[in-house]
């Protein structure tokens, strides 16, 4: 019967899972938004598919945290890690610090409660959700910017806080507490090795902890690389992933045998092994594993919500999440401009951690056996902290659409001079300076045409002017700034944004304020250059000269003939430009049959003429 209730509690999740994304893509969401929401529908609150049964589920998906940590640490090579102490040990460590005084201080006088307690709930609050936060970096493409830098050093010396705030819990009881109860494990009872390991002291534990630390390092070191050499030489991709998967799960139960962060171990064993040469091996083996377990993760998160609880208490709930983000969000505020963000990166560092993490779980499950947290209290804590982190995906895409673009982007206190001196002489100004864009900016240079680059990455910019670039940083959709760049007097404007909408945004804003300007821009995809082409915009697909550079590459090695293959290219690229603004009016005229039948004709006849004049072998 139970694993009749497991199965179908995790085809139910799995359901929700595949179902959500989609949507919350087609709704403009991030995805982890999209599975809490899915969680809330189908928990106890909506449609009850799942129950209480449900917290097997939960524990199983907690491993995809294990997982995520020991991927990130694959991505950090030792040497960056040192690099990263100072806002690990400062930024990281203010912040665990501050939060919790500040917030234990806030419980002590707002209820009353004893300065144990207060401390105790100070200590499980100051922490936020290293699942969430680092997800929803890495789809806005933020981890390697300094906000994301920052926020990760947070987040890794709160993994490893853990620990220590473990070994406190038991010293701040208020009352006694059934010893039986403390060391039950999840399926009976707990082993003699863990009944020896619970009767240590805390010091003693923390010693053991440390060796079991070191015990990976020297492992991974001398022991885990020789490992996957000898499977690697199996050719058997299952087995090297089964390994993997051994690996991993291994470190998890050691560290959860101390009682302590599994994921800390798993980060530990992911930083010795990212400079191995298998790597991006044990990466690909991974990631879908932790992918489809943090999904099921966020949706037990939303699915875990008390809505029982937050129905007789709306009001103080409501206060309560209010409160604890603002709270965090004022102290990462601080923390981050004493570590000298800029005030676009700074709102991602704020914004991003200003909720309650998942070990907040642990930390209460703990605290209610050990006697720290009554019931009552305890269920409280636990709604606010899954609230807090399903409203973080809002906060974040309100951080990223509202309040970055109108505060965020600032031009540096130097950028007004400099600009003034630019402004009389530049006849081109470059929107964008990154993959595509940086092409495109030093060809015109090289050719002797000045360029205004205006850029909203305040970080590339950074670099820019480090190697003699001269960029300036803001947002160049506001027409005020395109006029401090020169925009009345310069001939041409150059759109290199990948965003679609941000291209579509300055296109409107230049057209708007100045009407002689020339626009060019970059086309993200097929319907995108059908629509730069309708407001008369002329527009490069950025792959189409790319992938026929590579054909053109392909055919020479198949034996074509190089100035035969030339001339086929830049046919090929004239007759798909003039297609492609054919295709521009069907689409927007007629619908989707009629548009596919004329692009299936186009291809038809694009592939005909190419044929009269086909490439001929050496």
């Amino acid at each position: 019967m139970y694993f009749e209730h497991l199965f179908l509690d995790t085809f139910v999740f799995l359901c929700a899972a595949v179902l959500s994304v989609p949507i919350a893509r087609r709704l403009g969401l991030s995805s982890v938004l999209g599975y809490l929401a899915a969680g809330i529908i189908i928990g106890p609150a909506v449609l009850g598919l799942v129950g209480s049964e449900g917290e097997d589920v939960m524990h199983f998906a907690e491993f995809g945290v294990v997982m995520m940590l020991f991927l990130v640490g694959l991505e950090l090579e030792p040497q960056l890690l040192w690099k990263l102490r100072k806002p690990i040990l400062g930024t990281g460590g203010l912040q665990v610090l501050v939060s919790t005084i500040i917030i234990g201080a806030i419980s002590l006088v707002l209820f009353s409660w004893p300065w144990q307690l207060a401390l105790a709930v100070g200590l499980t609050l100051a922490l936020s959700s290293t699942a969430i936060v680092l997800q929803s970096l890495q789809e806005r493409n933020l981890m390697k910017s300094e906000g994301g830098k920052s926020s990760f050093a947070v987040l890794l010396f709160q993994d490893i806080a853990v620990i220590p705030i473990l070994a406190a819990l038991p010293l701040l009881a208020l009352h006694e507490t059934t010893q039986e109860s403390a060391k039950k494990a999840d399926y009976g009872e707990i082993s003699q090795l863990e009944q020896w390991i619970n009767s240590l002291s805390g010091g003693t534990r923390s010693i053991l902890v440390l060796l079991a630390i070191v015990a990976i390092i020297l492992a991974g070191r001398f022991v885990l690389r020789h490992c996957l050499r000898i499977i690697a030489k199996t050719g058997l991709r299952e087995t090297f992933t089964m390994f993997a998967l051994l690996l991993v799960i291994g470190i998890a139960l050691l560290m959860n045998l101390l009682g302590v962060s599994p994921a800390l171990g798993a980060f530990v064993a992911g930083v010795v092994l990212a400079t191995s040469e298998y790597r991006h091996e044990l990466e690909t083996d991974i990631e879908p594993f932790k992918g489809i377990l943090l999904s099921i993760f966020f949706i037990a998160v939303g699915a875990g919500i008390d809505f029982g609880l937050i129905a007789e208490q709306p009001l103080l709930i409501l206060g309560l999440v209010i409160a604890l983000m603002v709270v965090k969000a004022l102290i990462l505020w601080v923390l981050g401009k004493v570590s000298r963000l800029s005030t676009d990166q700074n709102f991602i560092f704020t914004f991003g951690l200003c909720q309650a993490g998942e070990f907040a779980f642990v930390l209460v499950a703990f605290g209610l056996a050990n006697g720290v947290f009554e019931e009552e209290i305890g269920q409280l804590i636990t709604v606010v902290v899954a609230l807090t982190m399903a409203a973080t995906p809002l906060v974040m895409k309100f951080e990223e659409a509202v309040l970055r673009p109108r505060f965020g982007c600032r031009e540096s206190d130097d950028s007004d001079q400099e600009a003034d001196e630019i402004h009389e002489e530049s006849p081109v100004i470059l929107a964008g300076f990154g993959r595509f864009g940086n092409y495109v900016g030093r060809f015109l240079r090289s050719q002797g045409v000045e360029v205004t680059v205006v850029e909203h990455d305040s970080d590339h910019v950074d670099f820019l002017r480090r190697i003699g670039i001269k960029a300036y940083y803001g947002d160049a959709s506001r027409h005020d700034l395109l006029h401090a760049a020169g925009a009345h007097k310069a001939k041409l404007l150059i759109i290199t944004f990948r965003n679609a909408d941000a291209v579509d945004q300055l296109v409107k804003t230049a057209r708007k304020h100045f009407p002689d300007l020339k626009i060019m821009a970059r086309a993200n995809d097929r319907s995108h250059l059908y629509r730069l082409m309708l407001e008369d915009v002329p527009a490069q697909h950025e792959h189409s000269h790319s992938a026929i550079a590579l054909t053109e590459m392909a055919l020479g090695e198949l034996g074509h003939d190089s100035n035969s293959v030339r001339r086929a290219a830049e046919k090929f690229l004239k007759h798909d430009h003039e297609i492609s603004e054919k295709l521009a009016v069907v689409k927007k005229e007629h619908d989707e049959s009629t548009y596919l039948s004329h692009v299936r004709e186009s291809v038809r006849n694009l592939e005909e003429l190419m044929k009269e004049d086909e490439p001929v072998r050496d």
